[in-house]
């Protein structure tokens, strides 16, 4: 099971600093910039986890706001001291990097920082000297200069004429890892790198060279060289053959992204493994093979799988030493073979292939990450995931990671709803499944596309709701209410959403209903509920609207008095006449009037004579058991608790209306099982305690009666806790009260006695 253990006590309290800078590290200068304070003296070890926790906060956490000046705070370095950062897409500008230009930056991380202009390079020079690991992956504006002071133009209006041709990395003596992937065609790489003397790791992904001989100036140093999407020819071949002292070469490829004239070949893998005596890790996914690099068939047919390389599969691994460490087969034929001479291998032939896929390409390949996510959810839908822990955790990681890519935020989305179901959730922490719902409210915020959309609320229904996302509960309703826009023509997405917000008010205490009626829930289900009967349909999405309606107006006057502002019982009265025959709606909206019915302010609105009428003569529907009936005779019973000079119509009679009352309560069976669920006593208690209204004192009897007999584990206790037997016991005193209601509160003391007598702990 994973771990529901606390986060390090460091990351609890970078984490609070973070949200509280102005309480804690920081005051604000002028009541507008924020400022260290003067006696504060942090360490690297500390400043760069403050950094690079702050650039994931701004990126997965909506209610984070991003500072304009947070990177001011690291301007001093002796009050401050950075080493190791990681900075990401489009939140960090040139005027962050060169807030923190005095700092000696070890490893700078650039990672997609779009807005990055030809400024930057100017202050990459101020970490020259102490620079070990400098990525600019993504970065394709940074060797432009800047056209637009406000912000960074469109790639598309760049031009080679708005280059910098002159930058290159001298004076970086200790620069040795170096990662250029996906910049600009126009950077002339050989120059630019010429002065590294020692360089011993170089990423040039995306990028297309013709020659790249050059690289064999770092043949006694490089030990990394990723060309990922580079179309290779024989003269590339050749120079990454003399790289002698290479550990990790990756040639692979977009299968998708374009045509490649380039072909592997069984005698280029030989020259590869005759060469490069020394590497661990090779990645050749999405390769095409021009000839047959495989074993026989018969060799396939041994049964057990091998790691070995004099066993391979693939012939020219059979000159390998030894395994190994990593190998990319991902869309290849390859991995679909028997023995593999690797520990850990990418691929599609499998859960573990499928995994390390993911693992392996998340960070700087979303193009092959969304395929591999869509391979585990052809798994996870179709068989059963065996490593769901890590899976979840490796989407999880690609959600957060790309949050604006299409293709992953459909596969994800659909895959977290698999691996978060029932078959799995047992062994899931309360940590993890917390993660899961920030990842998906996140997915729903930055990219509204009906999919995407579909897939969040469908893993949302996966969870106990409101339990499970009430560490959100604001932010997941607003994101419900504003899905459940009736504009939408989506019908599957808004029958998911309503059911989840009626989800999201049943069992909640009344601040939260409250907040979340302020938000327009109300008025939202109402213009739902309209938009239905102007439709003629009487279907889930109606049903859901009405009963959330009922939820979020329990024990909230507000809310009631929402209902009645925004039309409510026009629209009670028009699905009545419209769907008469709709047991399931009819008891809905009673269960809703009920709640409106409890509010002495609210009563006097419902005092007519066609609201009266439909009640009384709702006291005769059989519809849904006894549950119609019930409710509406509750309705009338608040109503007849005010008393006969509250009644102010003429027509029906109030004797008249309080005779059906009195026929329905007696037709009754009081060992129905209910279809309703009490969280407090109190509307019902506040009618024992009068004479006022005898069959509403009745109608009070039954109900706790029949709660009591049918659910006494649940009902007892709640009844004995809210001092109901001493009210009944009053009540049965009254001269008041009818016999057969002092009869029945007899009866609801006897059960409560009973039961407390059976459960009482007689144990010494």
């Amino acid at each position: 099971m994973a771990s529901d253990s606390p986060d390090p006590l460091m990351t609890l309290c970078t984490d609070y600093c973070l949200y509280n800078l102005e309480g804690t590290l920081c005051y604000l200068l002028d009541n507008e910039t924020l400022r260290l304070h003067p006696d504060i003296f942090l360490p690297s070890e500390i400043c760069d986890r403050l950094v690079n926790e702050y650039v994931e906060l701004v990126n997965a956490d909506t209610i984070f706001e991003h500072n304009e000046n947070f990177f001011t705070l690291f301007s001093d370095p002796r009050s401050t001291r950075l080493a190791r950062i990681h900075l990401r897409e489009d939140i960090v500008q040139d005027q962050d990097l060169e807030a923190i230009r005095k700092q000696d930056l070890v490893e700078l991380f650039l990672t997609n920082c779009e807005k990055l202009t030809a400024k930057s390079l100017q202050t990459l020079g101020s970490f020259s000297p102490t620079l070990v690991s400098l990525s600019l992956f993504g970065c394709t504006n940074i060797f432009y200069e800047e056209k637009n002071p406000g912000g960074c133009e469109d790639n598309l209006n760049l031009t080679p004429k708005d280059f910098v041709k002159d930058f290159t990395f001298e004076g970086f003596h200790r620069l040795r890892f170096l990662n250029l992937g996906q910049i600009t065609k126009w950077v002339n790489v050989e120059s630019l790198l010429r002065p590294l003397a020692s360089l011993t790791a170089l990423d040039l992904s995306g990028i297309q060279l013709n020659d790249i001989f050059f690289l064999t100036q770092w043949k006694d140093s490089l030990a990394s060289l990723v060309l990922y999407n580079m179309d290779l020819c024989e003269e590339h071949v050749q120079a990454i053959a003399q790289l002698r002292k290479l550990r990790h070469l990756d040639i692979s490829r977009d299968r998708l992204s374009s045509y490649y004239k380039f072909k592997l070949t069984q005698r280029v893998l030989n020259l590869f493994v005759e060469n490069l005596v020394n590497l661990t890790s090779l990645d050749i996914s999405g390769h095409i093979m021009l000839e047959n690099c495989s074993s026989s068939s018969e060799d396939e047919k041994v049964g057990q799988t091998s790691i070995s390389p004099e066993m391979s599969s693939i012939t020219p691994f059979r000159n390998l030493k030894q395994p190994l460490q990593f190998l990319g087969l991902f869309e290849t034929s390859l991995c679909h073979l028997s023995h593999i001479p690797a520990y850990k291998v990418t691929g599609g032939k499998s859960e573990e292939q499928v995994l390390n896929a993911i693992e392996a390409y998340t960070e700087h390949r979303p193009e092959i990450t969304s395929r591999a996510i869509n391979n585990l959810f052809d798994i996870t839908r179709i068989e059963h995931c065996n490593q769901h822990l890590r899976a979840l955790k490796l989407v999880i990681t690609a959600l957060k990671c790309h949050k604006y890519d299409k293709n992953i935020q459909v596969t994800g989305s659909a895959t977290l709803f698999y691996l978060t179901n029932a078959e799995y959730r047992l062994e899931q922490s309360i940590k993890l499944r917390r993660q899961v719902v920030q990842v998906v409210l996140s997915g729903m915020e930055s990219y509204q596309e009906v999919t995407v959309q579909r897939n969040c609320c469908l893993t949302l229904c996966n969870f106990s709701i409101p339990e499970e996302v009430e560490f959100q509960y604001r932010r997941v309703n607003e994101l419900l209410l504003n899905i459940l826009n009736p504009t939408r023509q989506d019908e599957s997405i808004q029958r998911i959403a309503v059911h989840l917000c009626n989800a999201l008010v049943c069992q909640v205490d009344n601040d939260h209903k409250e907040a979340v009626g302020k938000m327009g829930f109300v008025m939202t289900m109402l213009k739902l509920i309209q938009k239905k009967l102007l439709d003629k349909t009487c279907d889930q999405v109606m049903e859901f609207s009405w009963s959330a309606l009922w939820n979020i107006t329990d024990e909230t006057p507000n809310n009631c008095e929402m209902f009645l502002n925004y039309s409510g019982m026009k629209l009670f009265l028009e699905c009545l006449k419209e769907f008469p025959d709709k047991q399931e709606l009819h008891r809905n909206m009673l269960g809703l009037l009920g709640n409106v019915a409890e509010v002495e302010e609210l009563r006097p609105q419902l005092m007519t004579s066609q609201f009266i009428s439909v009640f009384s003569n709702l006291l005769d529907s059989e519809a849904d058991g006894i549950e119609v009936s019930y409710n509406a005779c509750g309705v009338l019973s608040h109503i007849m608790f005010d008393g006969p000079e509250a009644w102010m119509i003429s027509e029906p009679r109030r004797e008249e209306v309080v005779d059906r009352m009195w026929a329905a309560i007696q037709r009754w069976d009081v060992n129905s099982r209910r279809n309703i669920n009490y969280r407090s006593f109190e509307p019902i208690l506040r009618l024992i305690p009068q004479g006022i209204s005898p069959v509403s004192q009745h109608w009070a009897t039954w109900a706790l009666f029949n709660l009591v007999s049918v659910y006494p584990d649940k009902y007892c206790p709640l009844l004995i806790k809210e001092g109901g037997l001493l009210l009944l016991s009053d009540m049965i005193k009254m001269a008041s009260a009818r016999p057969e209601t002092k009869e029945m509160g007899r009866k609801v003391i006897e059960h409560c006695n009973n039961f407390m007598d059976e459960n009482m702990d007689t144990s010494r």
